[in-house]
């Protein structure tokens, strides 16, 4: 780069060379990592039998082919196109579209410093676990022995120490695979809790389906309720659980595929990670379900009297299971387990985009850019959430930034993409010069149609549904600050931030990292080209 481009030399030369995964291979066991987390194991089964039982498999699977893989295969183009985290590579695609980009980023910032807490609470139960610490009532032990909710509202400063430690234990190993890199740390953490934790879901479905009525919470959970398939709230609830699962609003799989090689089969890299995440979410299905039904028998009750999903399901339901369950202490040790690292690689993708997006804005280092994304992340997790207020901090936040961040952001994405900037056309030669399966216009209409429509029902069901019924029964000063506030707050910034000027040692000043990008508009004459 010359000196015409307004970046001195020495500044070009001081810009650390973008990382890569090793292959393909690593890069998919990443991505799926990403994929697989909390809500595979405590959102989807509840959602299936709630919606239709095994008729719900009919729009999970249309929802899938038609909005699932085929926003993976936009996201991995902008990724792989542009070479960047979602700010960099959102404003090479047209500088308008930064912002978009930081409200990715904003978005996972909120994200990881609650997710990080149930992760601590997690590793506490595999430790609980061995004792059955929760005795007879683990709904009593969780709301009051361990977590000591407070029925108080607002941010306190009244520590617990059972969460506080294990959640700085979170904290320094996510910090630390973080910064050796994407390879090192990033790729070599995917590769081994990936294994790790589809043997041992494995191992807890098997010992599940030998639990005493087993099979009555089967016949639950997969018997078809052909009247539903028509009500459309069964169509919304299988494309929302595609949209929250596979990770495509987070900005994640934009810097994932940002590290992946040239000559990278992008499509079939897609279709292995969507259909590997619904199988574990299946998988997870069979496990809970299992589970659920010797509790039903066991109890003298219906499944649907104890099937509940997240939260509940995880630190109440299932330590009743132990409790009760033959070989009790393994079940144990391998649910919480699979949920640490389920939430170890998903954090991992998460926080991995801040630190991307700040490494290409100020032109840092692998290192410094970690410990100034990471320590900040973790001393604002510390304060708030292993707290006796951290609860109901974290259901009201959680509650908005999913409901609402996500949702209203993937659709300003595939809306700015399809329209705005008329993106579609380049993206889809863009992967289809490497890919196994090519993308036509079925495509485009299931990303330019099918997604937008989707996405804005969802949006305008959840926001008439908060309006009208509130958020339960939380002050609403405090749903107001924390949930709404919240929401609206994180675009704010996302818009201010992509106003701050890129350093002249960021990778904005280059056209190419490595290698020359394979598309017209960057092959073509420097003073033919836009200024990105």
């Amino acid at each position: 780069m010359s000196e015409s481009d307004g970046v001195p030399q020495a500044n070009v030369s001081a810009r650390p060379k973008r990382e890569q995964w090793s292959g393909r291979k690593v890069f998919i066991l990443a991505a799926i990592g990403s994929a697989v987390g909390l809500g595979n194991i405590w959102r989807f089964p509840y959602v299936a039998y709630e919606n239709g039982g095994g008729a719900f498999i009919i729009p999970y699977l249309v929802a899938l082919l038609t909005a699932g893989i085929p926003l993976l295969f936009l996201v991995y183009g902008i990724g792989h196109k542009f070479r960047g985290s979602p700010p960099l590579a959102l404003r090479r695609l047209h500088p308008k579209a930064e912002a978009i980009g930081w409200w990715q980023v904003a978005i996972c910032f909120v994200i990881a410093i609650y997710y990080a807490v149930i992760i601590a609470w997690a590793g506490m139960y595999v430790v609980f676990s061995f004792t059955t610490a929760w005795g007879d009532d683990p709904a009593g032990f969780f709301m009051g022995d361990f977590l000591q909710v407070s029925d108080q509202f607002g941010i306190g400063f009244d520590f617990v120490p059972s969460v506080l430690i294990p959640l700085i234990v979170v904290w320094a190993a996510v910090i630390g695979i973080l910064a050796l890199g994407v390879q090192k740390g990033v790729a070599r953490s995917a590769v081994v809790f990936m294994p790790l934790l589809l043997l041992m879901f494995l191992i807890l479905v098997v010992q599940a389906l030998f639990l005493e009525g087993a099979f009555t919470g089967l016949d639950a959970f997969f018997t078809p309720d052909w009247s539903r398939i028509t009500d459309s709230s069964i169509w919304v609830a299988a494309y929302g659980q595609i949209f929250f699962s596979l990770s495509v609003g987070f900005g994640i799989m934009i810097t994932y595929a940002s590290y992946l090689k040239r000559k990278t089969d992008l499509t079939g890299s897609g279709l292995v990670v969507g259909f590997s995440n619904s199988g574990f979410e299946l998988l997870a299905g069979i496990g809970v379900f299992a589970a659920l039904g010797f509790m039903a028998v066991a109890s003298g009750v219906g499944v649907g009297e104890v099937a509940t999903d997240g939260i509940g399901l995880a630190f109440i339901a299932f330590p009743t299971i132990i409790s009760e369950a033959p070989a009790g202490v393994l079940l144990g040790v391998l649910f919480f387990g699979s949920l640490v690292f389920a939430g170890l690689t998903s954090l991992i993708s998460i926080t991995e985009v801040i630190i991307a997006a700040v490494q290409d804005k100020l032109g840092l280092r692998r290192v410094p850019a970690t410990l100034m994304v990471g320590l900040p992340m973790a001393i604002i997790s510390i304060l708030l959430f292993p707290t006796t207020t951290g609860l109901n901090l974290l259901d009201v936040t959680d509650a908005f930034v999913n409901s609402f961040g996500i949702v209203v952001v993937a659709l300003v994405l595939v809306i700015a993409m399809s329209v705005g900037f008329n993106a579609l056309p380049r993206l889809r030669d863009h992967v289809n010069r490497t890919s196994s399966v090519k993308l036509g216009r079925t495509w485009q209409i299931f990303i330019g149609g099918v997604s937008p429509v989707v996405l804005g029902y969802i949006l305008i069901d959840t926001l008439t549904t908060r309006i009208q019924d509130g958020y339960g029964e939380m002050p609403a000063w405090f749903v107001g600050i924390f949930g709404w506030a919240m929401v609206i707050a994180l675009a704010v910034i996302a818009f201010l931030l992509s106003k701050i000027p890129w350093s002249s040692r960021s990778a904005v000043h280059e056209e190419g990292v490595d290698e020359p990008i394979l598309d017209e508009s960057l092959d073509a004459p420097r003073e033919q080209r836009q200024v990105r």
